[in-house]
């Protein structure tokens, strides 16, 4: 006999020698009780979350946990809807291009095994999301960067193919005229799609990908591709995604910081709010730029919070799917 079962029913005949047979019903009751409360599956079912009012993304991850997807498939699935999007100037194939017109792409995704992988300033690949999950599972390396990462995703069987548009190459040539790079709250030209799934096993997993700040200086990375700024999961605990300005949620750690906050007994609410006053305490200069985030929990609770009005998280969950209005530190 295992010496933790011997424990367990040596303590359990001892209690019922003392206490009578009424004692130990009592004990195997709350042992049972125990059992239900540390269940590893969410009392939710499952759910999915992302940033902005991406609505297709986040049905299409949604339906898939549903069906039963483990929640890191489901995610990169959802946010390939917005990379493949060539309407979407942010994300994947489309995206606006840096200041030489370079459209290059960030994404990282973390898994509920704490495994992880992130790709950085990749050109000529679309589903970097995928991409990244392919780092983490077939190399050795948690991050790959450049042309090393281009390379080893055409090894992979990805297509390259230019990401390009007409559209953002015409928007682009037009912003050279004044070279005027001075963001606007909530049309920044870098809304990242950050997505968490909690599947029907209680797991949770992530993906984050972007096509970064449009214009920006060549070689500029931000904070989705980074693990435990963009994008941080335990799956003990919860996930938590950014988007926003990047430097800003990189200073912080913002989406570990609130996985920790939620550890320490926040809810997935209350540690996005704290995530965001870090910023706002620290940086007088917050006015002028936005960073909202998202986060869930092992019970499929969900936050979300911004420093300016504006921002939307969607939440799949049930069967709906539904935008919902963050509340922010300025009104």
């Amino acid at each position: 006999m295992k010496r933790r079962n011997f424990i367990t029913k040596t303590s359990l005949n001892t209690l019922a020698l003392g206490l009578g047979i009424n004692s130990l019903a009592n004990a195997n009751s709350k042992q049972k009780t125990l059992k239900l409360k540390t269940s590893n599956k969410p009392a939710s079912g499952p759910v999915a979350i992302c940033t902005w009012e991406f609505t297709q993304a986040n049905a299409t991850a949604g339906a898939l946990l549903d069906q039963g997807l483990p929640a890191l498939d489901a995610v990169i699935k959802g946010v390939a809807v917005e990379e493949e999007n060539i309407k979407n100037t942010t994300v994947g194939k489309g995206g606006s291009p840096d200041r030489e017109g370079n459209v290059t792409l960030d994404a990282c995704v973390m898994d509920h095994t704490g495994n992880c992988g992130s790709v950085m300033a990749v050109e000529n690949i679309t589903n970097v999301a995928a991409l990244a999950r392919k780092v983490m599972e077939d190399t050795p390396h948690v991050i790959l960067a450049g042309k090393g990462a281009e390379e080893f995703a055409v090894q992979s069987g990805f297509t390259a193919e230019d990401l390009l548009t007409p559209e953002t190459e015409k928007a682009w040539k037009e912003w050279l005229k004044t070279s005027d790079y001075k963001p606007v709250i909530n049309i920044e030209n870098h809304d990242t799609i950050g997505m968490l799934g909690l599947d029907k096993d209680g797991n949770i997993s992530g993906a984050c990908t972007t096509s970064g700040l449009a214009y920006k200086m060549k070689g500029r990375v931000g904070d989705s591709p980074v693990i435990g700024s963009g994008l941080f999961i335990d799956n003990a605990i919860g996930g938590a995604a950014a988007t926003g300005m990047g430097e800003e949620v990189i200073k912080t750690v913002g989406s570990f910081l609130i996985v920790e906050l939620m550890r320490n007994g926040m809810s997935p609410q209350e540690a996005c709010e704290e995530a965001v006053s870090r910023i706002v305490t620290t940086n007088p200069n917050h006015t002028n730029f936005q960073v909202a985030y998202i986060a869930i929990n092992k019970e499929g609770e969900t936050g979300c919070y911004c420093i300016h009005p504006g921002f939307k998280m969607m939440k799949y969950s049930n069967g709906k799917n539904n935008p919902i209005a963050a509340g922010s530190h300025l009104k």
